[in-house]
């Protein structure tokens, strides 16, 4: 079997310890390490996205995929950073503030991060000063902000109102998620996309940047 379709199947079985060695491998025969990104780990990723929208897999199963894509970018990141290959984009994520749930979260981060984006994680319990004070900063092309409790998720709505009071909204795409968020909350507060999960939250952005 070609070492990029084994790749692709590792990550689709969450086999983080046989990934890692077979992006080694893949890395000592020379093949470029964007290959072994994109038409190897992401495409492995993307087959993970499927299955868990069709539920034919669960949340261990899509977090044992982004650890093992976690595991290969510890070898390919240094030689990423290295060349000329600009990151995928950039995201700050976070949980807004009253809310300490990152279970969630953690998991897009990672599959973003999986998926070639330098990722900023600012963490729990984050104010709409935090936000704002980081997008203003760090210059993201996506700012995605996360919730479970019902009551925190008004917390996404100063967020979004603070970017507009700061002249930054348009500077930034908004994605929110969580157990109490939809669509209809998503237009409600002028967010610009809302993901039921981390598989299609990737999707949505890459789509976002034409990826």
């Amino acid at each position: 079997m070609d070492i990029l379709k084994s790749i692709e199947e590792a990550v689709l079985k969450g086999q983080f310890n046989e990934v890692k060695s077979l992006t080694q491998q893949a890395l000592d025969q020379k093949i470029p390490p964007n290959d072994i990104l994109n038409k190897g780990l992401i495409q492995g990723l993307e087959k993970v996205g499927k299955l868990f929208e069709c539920q034919e897999i669960f949340v261990p199963e899509l977090l044992m995929a982004g650890m093992a894509m976690k595991e290969a970018l510890t070898l390919l990141r240094p030689i990423l950073e290295k060349s000329d290959i600009p990151p995928v984009g950039k995201l700050v994520i976070g949980t807004v503030e009253g809310d300490v749930h990152d279970i969630g979260k953690n998991i897009v981060s990672m599959i973003f991060a999986g998926s070639g984006f330098q990722v900023t994680d600012l963490g729990i319990d984050v104010s709409a000063q935090k936000f704002v004070e980081t997008v203003e900063k760090e210059k993201p092309d996506v700012l995605a902000l996360s919730s479970l409790y019902t009551p925190t998720r008004l917390a996404m709505n100063d967020v979004i109102r603070l970017l507009k009071e700061k002249n930054l909204r348009n500077q930034v795409k908004v994605i929110i998620g969580g157990a109490p968020i939809d669509q209809n909350f998503a237009d409600r507060i002028e967010a610009d996309g809302y993901a039921p999960d981390p598989p299609s939250a990737v999707r949505k952005v890459m789509g976002w940047l034409g990826k």
